[in-house]
């Protein structure tokens, strides 16, 4: 099974999606194995946006990521990473799909919701980067035969 990690932004905390967001990844049948709600330092921030930290708009994407808690969540499944992305829709919220949490949700690039890993390798570093291993939990999801046929559980 794959992880991967979702973070809940400013905007939807201070929407009141929180919840709703949530919501969209557990009805999908992802399991959750690691939640909490933290602010986010410069350090972090230049860590997990290393890839853009040297453009000129960074400054304003770290200060809209430190302008509320963010909630970040660690979700399992199969082919987790694809599904999450898909749940998601595009970056560019106004041109995501109706049905999407950024499609039915938001406008904007920036304020678009909710960052979703990219690939199974930044999915890994991402989780690490955001929890300690004792924040993530292997539990057994009860309704796992509910949500994936016997042959894709092994």
């Amino acid at each position: 099974m794959e992880r991967t990690l979702i973070l809940i932004k400013p905007d939807a905390i201070q929407r009141g999606l929180a919840g709703e967001v949530l919501n969209r990844f557990e009805r999908k049948g992802l399991k959750l194995v690691g939640v909490k709600m933290m602010q986010l330092t410069d350090e972090l921030l230049k860590e997990h946006y290393s890839h853009i930290a040297d453009k000129p708009f960074f400054p304003g994407i770290a200060n809209f990521m430190k302008s509320s808690p963010v909630i970040a969540v660690c979700v399992e499944g199969l082919d987790c990473v694809e599904t999450v992305r898909r749940l998601c829709g595009v970056t560019k919220a106004r041109e995501a799909q109706v049905g999407t949490i950024r499609g039915d949700f938001a406008m904007s690039i920036q304020t678009n919701i909710v960052h979703a890993s990219d690939s199974l390798e930044t999915a890994k570093a991402e989780v690490k980067r955001f929890f300690k291993d004792e924040e993530l939990f292997d539990h057994s999801a009860v309704l796992a035969t509910n949500i994936y046929s016997a042959d894709e559980l092994g």
